[in-house]
């Protein structure tokens, strides 16, 4: 295995901007360490956070979260300077068991999107049901966002909050979408 001893610094495709037309928030999110988990058995936890949960959910909070894709994928997101952290977590949690374990941190970008009519904004490209009754906070899945293949995640808390995650080459594509389609939302 490549001994990493020293983190490139990430430089971030989106800047810092913030668009609030329409009363929604789209926000580029910070860097984080991204994860992709590969193993065939859903027992037990890693880096503190549960392999058992339903498949299309994700567990944790905002600081470290974990969303179960697949019957046997997850995709694993913790603060940028917990990334060796979690990666020895990981290998100390399974243990012997085969796995892997795939650092996608430059890959990933997040988007934040949250407020009344976030799900309403993110139905201009997205064509699932992001109604409470289909898609409640806790929930994660694999879906498009206009061209692009995204991982959308539906935060816990107050409010609509939702976490947009696409790869880097898509991310000023899904950005842009999302602006655009706040102001094709108006208010109302």
């Amino acid at each position: 295995m490549l001994e990493v001893r020293y983190r490139t610094a990430r430089a971030l495709p989106l800047g810092r901007a913030e668009a609030r037309p329409s009363g929604v928030a789209i926000r580029p999110a910070d860097a984080e360490a991204r994860f992709v988990l590969r193993v065939r058995s859903a027992e037990g936890e890693v880096a503190g956070l549960p392999l058992d949960r339903p498949i299309n959910t994700v567990s944790g909070d905002d600081r470290r979260w974990i969303a179960r894709l697949g019957p046997d994928e997850w995709l694993i997101g913790a603060p940028e300077s917990e990334a060796d952290l979690v990666a020895n977590s990981v290998a100390s949690d399974l243990g012997t068991r085969a796995h892997s374990l795939v650092d996608v941190s430059h890959r990933n970008v997040g988007i934040d999107v949250e407020g009344l009519r976030a799900a309403e904004l993110l139905n201009a490209g997205c064509p699932l049901d992001l109604g409470e009754t289909a898609f409640p906070a806790g929930r994660a899945t694999r879906t498009l966002l206009g061209k692009a293949e995204i991982v959308l995640i539906r935060r816990a808390g107050p409010g609509a909050r939702y976490r947009v995650e696409c790869w880097r080459s898509f991310a000023t594509y899904v950005h842009g979408f999302l602006k655009e389609a706040a102001f094709g939302i108006g208010e109302g």
